[in-house]
């Protein structure tokens, strides 16, 4: 029999935030069912005599602590007696991230694995949005010079960034050609994404919540003063708000593509009801963040719809 263990696959408690953290509120919601939590690192999966095992931890995680957790014991464990492996890593998508992924394909059909490890390795962060086109602002993909140089002449304000980035890490904002500037960025992230700056930004985006194919909610980012960045990590304040009925109806069709897809989990982002392109499924967060503004509980919905 498969014992009540959730595996989280993430960066080490101590890097976490527990005020906004989705990883550690989804834990707590499932510790509360009983289950309890062995967590590791992507570099400690080893796959020994054809069996997966990790080298980590099991953990107990608890808000009304002033730290929030609590190291029970270290283990290595064999990934097939879990009930579920949530992969909550942030990416950057490297070797790394691959091989965890290759990892894992290797015992999916033993055990549900959170999102689908091929589904992520398949479902590229900032690629996967090239059939959205219609719905972004004006974007290109490239690493070619003269593809920039007309694509900044055309649209005057420009967003440059990385495919395998995450967190708003290294984005650029332009307001004139700069050649070196862009030939450095190539040369450090190779494809690049290069997007029409949309102003509208300092009044913030809105963070869309799919779970299981279904928009289950939203919070607004707003950058903090003089900042274009709408990543919490990066100061900007969350605030409470609906989706309007174009952003409502993109949602939808994209959270039906997901499931398709095999993404359980995923969040997607709009600036002035424009997707921005950003298509989350490795760690996705805000679930927290929502709770503390609405109420509204997705860490529930998530393993409810998983019937956990």
């Amino acid at each position: 029999m498969i014992s009540k263990i959730v595996a989280v696959q993430g960066n080490n408690p101590t890097k976490l935030n527990p005020t906004t953290d989705t990883s550690v509120f989804l834990a707590q919601e499932i510790q509360n069912k009983n289950y309890k939590i062995f967590y590791y690192d992507p570099k400690d999966l080893s796959v020994i005599n054809s069996k997966v095992i990790a080298s980590g931890f099991f953990i107990k995680f608890n808000y009304k602590n002033k730290k929030f957790y609590k190291i029970l014991r270290k283990q290595k464990l064999e990934l097939t007696k879990c009930k579920f492996i949530l992969i909550r890593q942030d990416p950057p998508f490297n070797l790394e991230y691959i091989s965890a992924t290759y990892i894992l394909d290797t015992i999916k059909d033993k055990v549900k694995i959170l999102n689908n490890p091929t589904s992520i390795r398949n479902v590229s962060e900032k690629l996967y949005s090239v059939r959205y086109q219609k719905y972004m602002p004006s974007t290109i993909f490239t690493q070619n010079i003269s593809e920039i140089k007309k694509f900044f002449k055309t649209n005057k304000k420009v967003i440059l960034k990385p495919i395998h980035s995450y967190s708003g890490n290294d984005i650029q904002l332009l307001d004139k050609f700069n050649l070196k500037l862009i030939n450095q960025f190539i040369k450090k992230h190779d494809h690049i994404m290069c997007q029409k700056f949309l102003p509208k930004i300092s009044r913030g985006d809105k963070r869309v919540f799919l779970i299981n194919g279904k928009v289950c909610g939203a919070i607004s980012r707003v950058p903090k003063q003089g900042s274009f960045l709408s990543n919490m990590s990066k100061g900007a304040i969350p605030i409470n708000i609906k989706l309007t009925n174009t952003e409502n109806k993109i949602s939808k069709l994209i959270a039906k593509d997901l499931k398709k897809e095999n993404i359980f989990f995923a969040g997607i982002d709009f600036i002035d009801e424009k997707l921005n392109g950003d298509i989350n499924v490795t760690s996705p967060t805000g679930l927290k963040t929502l709770y503390d503004l609405s109420g509204i509980n997705l860490a529930k919905t998530f393993w409810k719809e998983l019937k956990a």
